[in-house]
């Protein structure tokens, strides 16, 4: 994690992501709160997660399980919502039950199936998020999109998990109007499986958005952005 010493600019730079949602929520004819914000904390440690908190941030958002383990330990008399963003191996599903309010990078029925037995052990649903793979990058996970709807099918008859909708790593650009026809593809996957049929209570959620193009994931319909350098500054 980042040893860098905590500064002073955290909470401004909140505020600013904040209003910078907000003016991008409404652009797109919804109310802000129709959009959360995930601090993404990865590298940083528990006193910029305190630091964000105090500022009125609950929800944080982390790519490594061991990693976010330890912070929860150390911000354990916080209310805090800790959610699973990176990639997720089958074997830590046992890690993850209990521990997390979701996991937003579910890429398999293998690991779905895994993640219903582990929070039915322990007696907590766990939601979660299905990652579609739209631009097949080899350095990036995900689910492929022809394979998507036997997986929600399959989730409706597991009871440890809670398919809540989905979530995508779109190519970098720094055009933002590049990374535009992601986000759009993704909310027009979204449309087709409603038109199929496919029950809402699995596809309300669009988890797109960094801190680069988290505003035009939002004017294509984002209901959560993920956002981690815009708010701790940068990772070292």
């Amino acid at each position: 994690m980042s040893t860098t010493s905590l500064d002073s600019g955290l909470p401004g730079r909140l505020d600013a992501v904040r209003a910078r949602i907000a003016s991008a929520a409404i652009r797109s004819g919804r109310s802000p709160e129709a959009v959360r914000l995930i601090a993404v904390s990865k590298t940083f440690g528990a006193d910029a997660v305190r630091a964000a908190h105090a500022a009125g941030q609950n929800d944080f958002g982390e790519n490594r399980v061991q990693e976010a383990l330890a912070k929860q330990a150390e911000t354990a008399d916080l209310p805090l919502r800790w959610h699973l963003i990176g990639h997720l191996q089958s074997n830590k599903a046992n890690k993850v039950a209990g521990a997390f309010a979701a996991v937003q990078s579910v890429d398999s029925t293998d690991l779905l199936e895994r993640l219903a037995r582990a929070a039915d052990s322990v007696g907590t649903p766990l939601p979660v998020l299905i990652q579609v793979d739209l631009a097949h990058e080899s350095t990036k996970s995900g689910l492929d999109e022809t394979d998507l709807r036997p997986l929600l099918a399959r989730a409706q008859a597991l009871g440890g998990v809670r398919v809540e909708g989905l979530m995508v790593l779109p190519p970098y650009a720094e055009d933002l109007e590049q990374v535009r026809p992601w986000f759009a593809r993704l909310r027009t996957l979204r449309e087709a499986l409603l038109t199929e049929g496919v029950p809402a209570e699995q596809l309300r959620e669009l988890s797109m958005g960094m801190s680069h193009d988290f505003e035009v994931a939002i004017e294509e319909g984002a209901t959560i952005v993920r956002v981690g350098s815009a708010i701790f500054g940068s990772r070292s």
